[in-house]
């Protein structure tokens, strides 16, 4: 399956086989063609999970460093940084994420959580919604897209 047609899947109405799509779009996505890198990303991935942040955000800034096209090195790192809660730099690198794959629901989705946590409603409701034009099952950008949007009412 190639990521274009793992998208188009995406888009239909079989959930099934938009969940395969979407485990083949993160398989594609964390793979970089060169074994060195893809070391490095799961070193990165590791220290995240063992909630040591400062060594996950070293891994995935060294990664960018020799790699800034390998796009889910800047995603791992705004993930990284949005579980250390520096929203702000989150944000900046899933900018950096989505200005080398629009279509990275993960930083789409990710995006609009650090808008969430900002209080900045409006900014997450699109963010969701930008989302579930990529990916329409995914469940958690429907309803964060619905509290967002609650948020952004109670606001005004």
């Amino acid at each position: 399956m190639t990521e274009r047609e793992a998208l188009a899947a995406l888009q239909g109405d079989d959930a099934a086989e938009a969940a395969r799509a979407a485990e083949a779009l993160w398989q594609m996505w964390h793979r970089s063609g060169e074994p060195r890198l893809d070391d490095l990303l799961r070193r990165g991935i590791e220290a995240m999970e063992s909630q040591d942040l400062a060594a996950a955000d070293a891994a995935f800034t060294r990664l960018i460093g020799e790699a800034p096209g390998f796009v889910e090195g800047w995603n791992k790192r705004a993930t990284a940084r949005y579980i250390a809660k520096d929203y702000a730099a989150s944000i900046a690198d899933c900018r950096e994420t989505l200005a080398r794959n629009p279509n990275h629901f993960g930083a789409l989705s990710g995006q609009g959580l650090c808008h969430m946590m900002l209080g900045e409603f409006r900014e997450a409701a699109l963010l969701f919604r930008r989302a579930l034009a990529v990916h329409p099952h995914l469940r958690g950008a429907r309803e964060n897209l619905r509290t967002a949007i609650a948020e952004a009412v109670k606001g005004n």
